[in-house]
């Protein structure tokens, strides 16, 4: 018996099995789109694949697992493009712009499909579907969360509103934009303008009352430094 040969066999079938489950996940995430959840099956993903459903439940126990994974690889992929596309250096203002036009893109990415699922099951609190998606939700609102805070600490976002309720001043007309998406998907959007107005219509809800002048007085005090150091 060539028990060299062994390792090399189990790496090659791991390597089939986690193509085979990426494989599933795309294809899974393209029949989650176009139908949404109740009339996806996982025989249609099967199909897709060229494969049986029993393969899929060789890495999947059924279709709210598989969707879950599926929503949860998403979820991931938006949290990354935020933490990376938010400019740390500039204005509390200017990164919640970032943030806004980045949830919206993201979320209209694939099209309405996923946006769709998300914000319908989303809802439906006390079903199996619906409460898998509430650590997804916490998750995906961490980077507001923390850019929030930092306005707070900063003294540009108002500190005399919790957290808890500044979240929902932010998110909260983003998803308005997005059901209208989803219910009117050939009425063309002009993403770059909306994401400028929802921005500035939740930057004037969250921002603290004195936030500009104490930019202007920074940002004065910063010049009076420089001249004066040029003058040395």
């Amino acid at each position: 018996m060539n028990t060299a040969a062994a390792p090399a066999r189990r790496a090659a079938a791991s390597a089939k099995s986690e193509q085979r489950i990426r494989d599933i996940l795309r294809v899974g995430r393209e029949v989650f789109a176009e139908k949404g959840y109740e009339r996806a099956t996982t025989i249609e993903i099967a199909q897709r694949l060229g494969i049986s459903e029993a393969t899929v439940f060789t890495y999947f126990s059924g279709k709210r697992e598989l969707c879950v994974r599926v929503l949860g690889d998403w979820y991931d992929e938006i949290i990354a493009a935020m933490q990376a596309n938010l400019p740390r250096e500039r204005s509390v203002r200017e990164q919640l712009m970032v943030f806004v036009e980045t949830h919206l893109r993201l979320f209209l990415i694939h099209g309405t499909g996923l946006c769709a699922l998300v914000l319908s099951e989303g809802r439906s609190r006390g079903q199996a579907l619906g409460e898998s998606f509430l650590p997804l939700q916490r998750r995906y609102t961490a980077p507001l969360m923390d850019l929030l805070a930092r306005g707070q600490a900063s003294g540009e976002v108002r500190a005399d509103v919790p957290l808890r309720l500044l979240r929902p001043m932010v998110l909260g007309p983003m998803e308005h934009i997005l059901w209208e998406v989803v219910g009117q998907p050939d009425k063309p959007l002009d993403l770059a303008a909306t994401a400028r107005a929802v921005g500035e219509m939740a930057w004037s809800a969250i921002a603290a009352p004195e936030a500009e002048l104490a930019a202007l007085r920074a940002l004065r005090s910063e010049l009076r430094d420089a001249l004066a150091r040029s003058g040395a």
